[in-house]
Protein backbone atom coordinates (compact mmCIF):
# COMPACT_ATOMS: atom_id res chain seq x y z
CA UNK A 1 0.00 0.00 0.00
CA UNK A 2 1.30 3.47 -0.89
CA UNK A 3 1.85 5.97 1.92
CA UNK A 4 -0.37 8.48 0.09
CA UNK A 5 -3.33 6.20 0.76
CA UNK A 6 -2.73 6.07 4.51
CA UNK A 7 -4.53 9.34 5.32
CA UNK A 8 -7.85 8.33 3.72
CA UNK A 9 -7.47 4.92 5.35
CA UNK A 10 -6.99 6.51 8.76
CA UNK A 11 -9.97 8.80 8.26
CA UNK A 12 -12.09 5.76 7.37
CA UNK A 13 -10.74 3.82 10.36
CA UNK A 14 -11.38 6.65 12.83
CA UNK A 15 -14.89 7.09 11.42
CA UNK A 16 -15.64 3.38 11.84
CA UNK A 17 -14.44 3.43 15.45
CA UNK A 18 -16.58 6.46 16.29
CA UNK A 19 -19.69 5.20 14.50
CA UNK A 20 -19.19 1.76 16.01
CA UNK A 21 -19.12 3.21 19.52
CA UNK A 22 -22.42 4.96 18.84
CA UNK A 23 -24.02 1.80 17.49
CA UNK A 24 -25.28 -1.36 19.21
CA UNK A 25 -22.68 -3.56 20.90
CA UNK A 26 -25.01 -5.77 22.90
CA UNK A 27 -28.09 -7.09 21.18
CA UNK A 28 -30.87 -9.35 22.44
CA UNK A 29 -33.89 -9.13 20.13
CA UNK A 30 -35.98 -11.68 22.07
CA UNK A 31 -35.93 -9.67 25.29
CA UNK A 32 -35.78 -6.40 23.38
CA UNK A 33 -32.56 -5.15 24.98
CA UNK A 34 -29.82 -3.44 23.02
CA UNK A 35 -27.06 -1.15 24.19
CA UNK A 36 -24.59 1.02 22.35
CA UNK A 37 -20.95 0.99 23.32
CA UNK A 38 -21.60 4.43 24.80
CA UNK A 39 -24.27 2.96 27.12
CA UNK A 40 -22.64 -0.29 28.21
CA UNK A 41 -20.36 1.20 30.84
CA UNK A 42 -23.31 2.72 32.65
CA UNK A 43 -25.64 -0.26 32.33
CA UNK A 44 -23.28 -3.00 33.49
CA UNK A 45 -22.57 -1.23 36.76
CA UNK A 46 -25.94 -2.48 37.99
CA UNK A 47 -24.98 -6.14 37.53
CA UNK A 48 -24.59 -7.81 40.95
CA UNK A 49 -21.36 -9.45 39.80
CA UNK A 50 -19.97 -6.07 38.78
CA UNK A 51 -20.85 -4.54 42.12
CA UNK A 52 -19.20 -7.51 43.85
CA UNK A 53 -15.99 -6.96 41.89
CA UNK A 54 -16.22 -10.29 40.03
CA UNK A 55 -16.14 -8.78 36.54
CA UNK A 56 -13.58 -6.63 34.71
CA UNK A 57 -13.61 -2.89 35.26
CA UNK A 58 -16.56 -1.26 33.48
CA UNK A 59 -14.38 1.76 32.72
CA UNK A 60 -12.86 -0.25 29.87
CA UNK A 61 -16.06 0.50 27.94
CA UNK A 62 -15.16 4.20 28.11
CA UNK A 63 -11.74 3.69 26.51
CA UNK A 64 -12.71 3.89 22.80
CA UNK A 65 -13.45 7.66 22.70
CA UNK A 66 -10.36 8.46 24.77
CA UNK A 67 -8.03 6.27 22.72
CA UNK A 68 -9.58 7.48 19.48
CA UNK A 69 -9.02 11.08 20.54
CA UNK A 70 -5.43 10.25 21.48
CA UNK A 71 -4.80 8.61 18.11
CA UNK A 72 -6.26 11.58 16.23
CA UNK A 73 -4.12 14.01 18.24
CA UNK A 74 -0.94 12.03 17.69
CA UNK A 75 -1.72 11.71 13.99
CA UNK A 76 -1.37 15.49 13.66
CA UNK A 77 2.08 15.42 15.25
CA UNK A 78 3.84 16.06 11.95
CA UNK A 79 1.27 18.46 10.51
CA UNK A 80 2.16 22.16 9.95
CA UNK A 81 0.74 24.41 12.65
CA UNK A 82 -0.11 27.19 10.22
CA UNK A 83 -2.97 25.20 8.70
CA UNK A 84 -6.41 25.49 10.25
CA UNK A 85 -7.03 21.84 9.43
CA UNK A 86 -4.34 20.79 11.92
CA UNK A 87 -6.04 22.57 14.80
CA UNK A 88 -9.49 21.49 13.65
CA UNK A 89 -8.50 17.82 13.88
CA UNK A 90 -6.85 18.42 17.26
CA UNK A 91 -10.06 20.03 18.47
CA UNK A 92 -12.06 17.11 17.10
CA UNK A 93 -9.76 14.73 18.95
CA UNK A 94 -10.53 16.40 22.27
CA UNK A 95 -14.22 16.63 21.43
CA UNK A 96 -14.41 12.91 20.69
CA UNK A 97 -12.76 12.07 24.02
CA UNK A 98 -15.51 13.99 25.83
CA UNK A 99 -17.91 11.15 25.00
CA UNK A 100 -16.31 9.40 27.98
CA UNK A 101 -16.95 12.30 30.35
CA UNK A 102 -18.92 11.09 33.38
CA UNK A 103 -22.39 12.38 34.11
CA UNK A 104 -22.64 15.21 36.62
CA UNK A 105 -24.78 12.95 38.85
CA UNK A 106 -21.99 10.38 38.86
CA UNK A 107 -19.41 12.99 39.89
CA UNK A 108 -21.68 14.22 42.66
CA UNK A 109 -22.91 10.94 44.11
CA UNK A 110 -20.54 8.13 43.10
CA UNK A 111 -17.07 7.35 44.50
CA UNK A 112 -14.24 9.01 42.62
CA UNK A 113 -12.79 5.64 41.56
CA UNK A 114 -15.84 5.30 39.28
CA UNK A 115 -15.10 8.41 37.19
CA UNK A 116 -11.84 10.19 38.10
CA UNK A 117 -9.63 8.15 35.77
CA UNK A 118 -11.84 9.05 32.82
CA UNK A 119 -11.43 12.76 33.52
CA UNK A 120 -7.67 12.35 33.81
CA UNK A 121 -7.51 10.50 30.48
CA UNK A 122 -9.66 13.13 28.77
CA UNK A 123 -7.32 15.80 30.12
CA UNK A 124 -4.38 13.81 28.76
CA UNK A 125 -5.98 13.85 25.31
CA UNK A 126 -6.31 17.62 25.54
CA UNK A 127 -2.67 18.02 26.55
CA UNK A 128 -1.57 15.70 23.76
CA UNK A 129 -3.62 17.66 21.23
CA UNK A 130 -1.85 20.88 22.23
CA UNK A 131 1.64 19.37 22.47
CA UNK A 132 1.26 17.61 19.13
CA UNK A 133 2.00 21.01 17.59
CA UNK A 134 5.62 20.80 18.80
CA UNK A 135 6.17 17.07 19.25
CA UNK A 136 7.80 16.63 15.85
CA UNK A 137 10.67 18.86 16.97
CA UNK A 138 11.69 16.56 19.82
CA UNK A 139 10.43 13.06 19.05
CA UNK A 140 11.45 10.64 16.30
CA UNK A 141 8.93 10.68 13.46
CA UNK A 142 8.83 6.90 13.63
CA UNK A 143 7.35 7.14 17.13
CA UNK A 144 4.01 8.54 15.92
CA UNK A 145 2.89 5.54 13.84
CA UNK A 146 4.26 3.24 16.51
CA UNK A 147 2.06 4.91 19.12
CA UNK A 148 -0.92 4.70 16.76
CA UNK A 149 -0.27 0.99 16.42
CA UNK A 150 -0.05 0.47 20.18
CA UNK A 151 -3.14 2.54 20.99
CA UNK A 152 -5.19 0.78 18.31
CA UNK A 153 -4.12 -2.59 19.72
CA UNK A 154 -5.18 -1.55 23.22
CA UNK A 155 -8.49 -0.22 21.92
CA UNK A 156 -9.06 -3.40 19.94
CA UNK A 157 -8.32 -5.78 22.81
CA UNK A 158 -9.49 -4.29 26.11
CA UNK A 159 -13.09 -3.15 25.40
CA UNK A 160 -13.73 -6.21 23.23
CA UNK A 161 -12.35 -8.54 25.88
CA UNK A 162 -14.43 -6.77 28.54
CA UNK A 163 -17.63 -7.32 26.57
CA UNK A 164 -16.86 -10.96 25.79
CA UNK A 165 -16.17 -11.64 29.47
CA UNK A 166 -19.31 -9.88 30.69
CA UNK A 167 -21.53 -11.28 27.94
CA UNK A 168 -22.10 -14.74 29.57
CA UNK A 169 -23.10 -13.04 32.84
CA UNK A 170 -25.70 -10.97 31.00
CA UNK A 171 -26.93 -14.09 29.21
CA UNK A 172 -27.34 -15.90 32.53
CA UNK A 173 -29.24 -12.95 33.93
CA UNK A 174 -31.59 -12.78 30.93
CA UNK A 175 -31.83 -16.58 30.57
CA UNK A 176 -31.15 -16.28 26.84
CA UNK A 177 -28.29 -15.80 24.42
CA UNK A 178 -26.80 -12.35 24.01
CA UNK A 179 -25.44 -11.38 20.62
CA UNK A 180 -22.60 -9.24 19.34
CA UNK A 181 -23.89 -6.09 17.71
CA UNK A 182 -22.64 -4.34 14.56
CA UNK A 183 -21.11 -1.55 16.61
CA UNK A 184 -18.55 -3.88 18.15
CA UNK A 185 -17.72 -5.32 14.74
CA UNK A 186 -17.11 -1.82 13.33
CA UNK A 187 -14.98 -1.06 16.38
CA UNK A 188 -12.81 -4.10 15.67
CA UNK A 189 -12.50 -3.39 11.94
CA UNK A 190 -11.67 0.27 12.55
CA UNK A 191 -8.84 -0.52 14.93
CA UNK A 192 -7.45 -3.18 12.60
CA UNK A 193 -7.33 -0.58 9.83
CA UNK A 194 -5.47 1.84 12.12
CA UNK A 195 -2.94 -0.90 12.80
CA UNK A 196 -2.49 -1.50 9.07
CA UNK A 197 -1.98 2.23 8.51
CA UNK A 198 0.51 2.36 11.38
CA UNK A 199 2.54 -0.47 9.88
CA UNK A 200 2.62 1.27 6.49
CA UNK A 201 3.78 4.51 8.09
CA UNK A 202 6.44 2.69 10.10
CA UNK A 203 7.94 1.35 6.89
CA UNK A 204 8.13 4.89 5.53
CA UNK A 205 10.47 6.28 8.19
CA UNK A 206 13.87 4.83 9.07
CA UNK A 207 14.38 4.10 12.80
CA UNK A 208 15.55 6.78 15.22
CA UNK A 209 15.20 9.71 12.85
CA UNK A 210 13.39 12.81 13.97
CA UNK A 211 11.21 14.70 11.51
CA UNK A 212 13.84 17.40 11.15
CA UNK A 213 16.59 14.85 10.48
CA UNK A 214 14.43 12.98 8.02
CA UNK A 215 13.47 16.18 6.20
CA UNK A 216 17.07 17.41 6.16
CA UNK A 217 18.24 14.10 4.69
CA UNK A 218 15.52 14.23 2.07
CA UNK A 219 16.56 17.77 1.09
CA UNK A 220 20.20 16.72 0.79
CA UNK A 221 19.22 13.89 -1.53
CA UNK A 222 17.11 16.25 -3.65
CA UNK A 223 19.98 18.77 -3.87
CA UNK A 224 22.44 16.08 -4.86
CA UNK A 225 20.07 14.95 -7.63
CA UNK A 226 20.18 18.45 -9.08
Amino acid sequence: MKVQRVYPLLWAAFTLILIGYLMVWMTQPVVGLSFMGLELGEWVKFLPQMQAGLLPDRNLFYLPPVLLGMMMALWTGGWPNGRWQSWAVRGMAFGVSLLSFPAIEAIRFEPSNQWLLRIVLIGLVGVTAVLSSVMQRFLPQRLFPLMLLILALIDLVLPTWDYLVIRPTIADLLKTEVGIGPGLMLHIVGNLLVMVAGLVMLRRHPPLESESEWSAGKKRVEMSDH
